[in-house]
This record gives C-alpha cells, sequence and structure tokens, in this order.
C-alpha cells in the first residue's frame, strides 16, 4: 500500500473510532474553496448519503453565519429536517444542514453510535470546508426520534455545538457529557407518541440538575412542532449567542 493510502486509511479508522464514542471530529474555520450558490444542496452525491444543505440568499462568506444541523423523526428523511427551520432560515440567514439517518431512525436508538455519526460528521466537514460558519452559533436540532438523536450527541459535543433545539424529545443519550451547550425545549401537553411526563417534564428536570441552562415551554397540542415554537427557538438561540 502507498504512504498516501496508508495515511486515508489511517483516517478513516480514525474516523470510524470517534464515531462510535458519539465523537465528531469537524470543526468550523475559514472556508478552503467556494460553496454553492443560494439555495437546496443535495449532499448525496459527494458523501454517498441523503442529506441536504440549504443556503439562504444572504450568505455572504465575508461574514460567517449559523448553521443549525436539524435531525427529522423516525421514519422520517433529510427533507423533514430540513423544513423544521426552512421558513426560517432566509429571514435570520441561517445555513441549515440536515443529515439523513442510515436506517429507519438513528444509530444509537436501536443499536449504538456509529454509521450516523460518522455521516453527520462527513457532512459537518463538508459545510465547514465550503461556507463560513460563527463557531458560536453552531447548533443542532431536530423533532422526536431527532431531537433525542440532537439532545444526546449535542451534550456529549458541546465543544462543537453551542446550543441544542429539542422539539418532543423522548431521552437523551450522550456518550458523555462535554461542554454546557444551552438548551431549547418544547413539548406538547396532548402528545400521546411521546408523553410529556415521561418524557421533557422528566428531561428538564435532569438538565436542571446538572448545571445546564435549559428554556422549556409547554404548548396545548400533540406530537408536533408549532411555528410558534420554531420561531422562538431560533429567536432564543440566536438572541443567546449574541449576549
Amino acid at each position: 500500500m502507498a504512504d498516501k493510502e496508508k495515511v486515508e486509511a489511517g483516517r478513516q479508522d480514525e474516523s470510524w473510532r470517534l464515531a462510535r464514542a458519539g465523537r465528531l471530529s469537524a470543526q468550523p474555520g475559514a472556508p478552503r474553496t467556494e460553496g454553492a450558490p443560494a439555495g437546496t444542496h443535495p449532499l448525496g452525491v459527494s458523501l454517498g448519503h441523503d442529506g441536504i444543505l440549504y443556503v439562504p440568499p444572504g450568505y455572504r462568506p465575508d461574514h460567517p453565519a449559523p448553521l443549525a444541523v436539524m435531525l427529522h423523526g423516525a421514519g422520517g428523511s433529510a427533507r423533514h429536517g430540513l423544513d423544521l427551520l426552512l421558513s426560517l432560515a432566509d429571514d435570520a440567514n441561517l445555513l441549515l444542514l440536515a443529515p439523513g439517518s442510515q436506517g429507519p431512525t438513528w444509530d444509537v436508538i436501536v443499536e449504538d453510535y456509529g454509521p450516523d455519526v460518522h455521516a453527520i460528521d462527513r457532512a459537518l466537514a463538508h459545510t465547514f470546508e465550503h461556507y463560513a460558519v460563527d463557531p458560536a452559533r453552531v447548533a443542532i436540532g431536530g423533532f422526536s426520534d431527532g431531537a433525542s438523536y440532537a439532545l444526546s450527541l449535542g451534550l456529549g459535543n458541546g465543544d462543537l455545538f453551542r446550543h441544542i433545539l429539542a422539539f418532543s424529545p423522548g431521552f437523551a443519550v450522550p456518550p458523555r457529557q462535554l461542554g454546557t451547550p444551552r438548551i431549547f425545549m418544547s413539548h406538547g401537553t396532548n402528545d400521546r407518541v411521546l408523553p410529556i411526563d415521561r418524557c421533557s417534564r422528566r428531561l428538564v428536570r435532569v438538565f436542571e440538575r446538572a448545571g445546564y441552562d435549559v428554556n422549556y415551554l409547554e404548548f396545548e397540542g400533540p406530537h408536533v412542532v408549532p411555528e410558534e415554537m420554531t420561531r422562538e427557538a431560533v429567536h432564543w438561540w440566536l438572541e443567546a449567542a449574541v449576549h
């Protein structure tokens, strides 16, 4: 094996080792190449998996933008994750990265960390290589299983994600707790899929006892994400990042 191939194989081995530990290695920095223009761009061709990146019309390479990694619920797709904040992206000048799970839901929910962490890390590396991202305004969020996975990855990668946006989560299983990301959570009081008493009301007590800053809101409704909750979450995230 040539030296270059050995180096690449070593990188892949390390990447998978980190993924199995629930760790992301990609970090924002100066973009090395120019990104695609404004609009929605599938990532599948370059990364070999389902994923979408949205670039708002107001993005400028000389003005690092906030980035939200948005995760779909069980049985959903990257498009479902993207749609959670898409209506707000242009006004807030948000870069949105929406990966798709490798299976019917996210890896740790059915087995253990690994393939989805690896895929998300590659998608993040691709984004950071092509776009200027503000490191103080990188968030991870999602709905239902996506919210549970966002809490789990977010708490375990607080050096990257300063904020977590969890809409109707069920649980959190961080590989370890790293950093102190701030947490936004919302949940419907009539949720029959992930009942609020067993899920968010329990989680918020756990997080607050652990010292996390949590902004928790309840609404009258079922297992959905009302637009007023997404607007509140984005406002909270971007305002908090300024101070």
